[in-house]
């Protein structure tokens, strides 16, 4: 237990992840409060909550080499008290909106997507911050104790936000009074901020201002097969896997015919898996290609199974099981980006695996939207499950095609094991010592 919980020894990094657990949970609450709101406006389009969803993650798809670089190039405590104030803004507006009955689904479009471009800003500048923090011993067990963190405001945000929605007439102004309680969550992030130790924390040399930065991180990564295949899993599985905003409101909805109450316990349950994979996370070593590409295969044939779950109560049971194979696929692949890269790239590599793992939400939740409409809400799960794990297994054996890897017990490269073309192994071969 106590290996599990070991980064909360730094201070500093308390403070961070109490910091985040309050923003963590106003953010649930406005994730259930904004999809529900559409749902009203647009009269239950799948399309319109794809819309949305899209919207809200394209400016990570198109702002993330910058904000990579700006998280490299400034200090990081910086940077997060702004993008604070940038997600704070556009919860206030829409609101105000939902509550005086002016709202329309336009209004959460625009709005949307001013949320997403403080959260491009944010993410990057996030990521790289907690190795810090914490240093890199404590790396893998902070990304741990972050997704519980982020897990556990996901059980209790989506349950608060249902709650309070039913209890308040579950029409629009409900819905605005839940998202402006997020805009107050932001609070706790930036107090967290600005009660840290500066002197306490290890940041990374500042990358001096000039041309080509941007281009030399994509360089960095195009080096690196082994960091090119995370991303490539992470886009399949972000891209069309993980839309459970936008599943789990249609299955509630369209195939189930429940309400606001059991669409965010939905929610929750899932957290309920989450939270044990990011504890497990927690407790692991440092983690393998080989556990991203299994956790992704096992995530995507989870989702798969919960598309064809036949009610309301065994898609609910069903639920922790897919939230826990999720969440390993994530904190696997998080980590082992971050540990495998010299500090003055971080900020470049981590603002690129976020546009790549949340990038593709632009294109995957309209289309996963307009699936749900035209063929059920069930092929939302059904099909994005099923393209996802075959990009994971094409990305998977092109990656050790093209590398010559021998398939054994640990897939990629660890300490020690250098990835090698036949050629290679061939000529070592003749000198007497062939490694695989």
């Amino acid at each position: 237990m106590r290996r599990t919980f070991r980064a909360l020894a730094v201070r500093n990094y308390r403070l961070y992840a109490a910091g985040a657990l309050v923003s963590n949970i106003g953010t649930w609450m406005q994730r259930v409060g904004q999809d529900w709101l559409v749902l009203q406006l647009s009269g239950g389009s799948g399309a319109a909550l794809g819309i949305t969803t899209g919207l809200q993650f394209l400016p990570m798809l198109v702002l993330s080499p910058f904000a990579g670089l700006v998280a490299d190039r400034f200090p990081k405590q910086r940077v997060l008290i702004c993008t604070q104030v940038a997600m704070a803004v556009p919860a206030v507006l829409l609101g105000v909106l939902a509550i005086s009955g002016l709202a329309q689904t336009w209004h959460v479009y625009v709005l949307a997507l001013m949320f997403g471009i403080g959260t491009a800003f944010d993410a990057p500048a996030r990521q790289s911050f907690v190795v810090e923090i914490v240093g890199r011993d404590e790396l893998t067990n902070a990304v741990g104790l972050n997704s519980a963190s982020f897990n556990l405001a996901r059980i209790v945000g989506p349950a608060v936000a249902g709650g309070l929605i039913a209890l308040l007439g579950s029409g629009p102004a409900a819905t605005g009074w839940v998202i402006l309680i997020n805009a107050v969550s932001y609070l706790g992030v930036v107090g967290s901020m600005l009660a840290m130790r500066t002197a306490e924390l290890t940041p990374a040399d500042v990358v001096a201002r000039g041309p080509g930065s941007i281009r030399e991180g994509l360089r960095y990564v195009r080096g690196r097969p082994d960091l090119v295949l995370v991303l490539v899993i992470v886009f399949f599985v972000g891209t069309f896997g993980l839309n459970f905003q936008l599943t789990s409101a249609l299955m509630a909805t369209s195939v189930f015919s429940k309400g606001a109450g059991a669409y965010g316990l939905l929610g929750s349950v899932m957290a309920i898996g989450s939270l044990a994979g990011a504890l497990l996370a927690a407790g692991r070593g440092r983690p393998t290609l080989r556990l991203v590409v299994l956790a992704a295969v096992a995530f995507c044939l989870a989702e798969i199974v919960a598309g064809l779950m036949p009610t309301y109560l065994t898609f609910t049971v069903w639920l922790p099981l897919l939230g826990l194979t999720a969440l390993t696929v994530i904190t696997a692949a998080n980590a082992t980006m971050q540990l495998s890269v010299a500090p003055q790239m971080r900020g470049r590599v981590a603002a690129l695996y976020l546009m790549v793992f949340m990038g593709g939400t632009p294109l995957g939740a309209p289309l996963i939207g307009w699936v749900g409409d035209v063929f059920g809400a069930r092929w939302t799960l059904i099909g994005g499950g099923a393209v996802a794990l075959l990009g994971t297994l094409v990305a998977t054996g092109l990656f050790a095609w093209r590398n010559g890897l021998i398939v054994r017990a640990h897939l990629g490269p660890r300490p020690g094991f250098e990835v090698s073309t036949p050629a290679q192994r061939v000529q070592r071969h003749r000198a007497g010592s062939l490694v695989g």
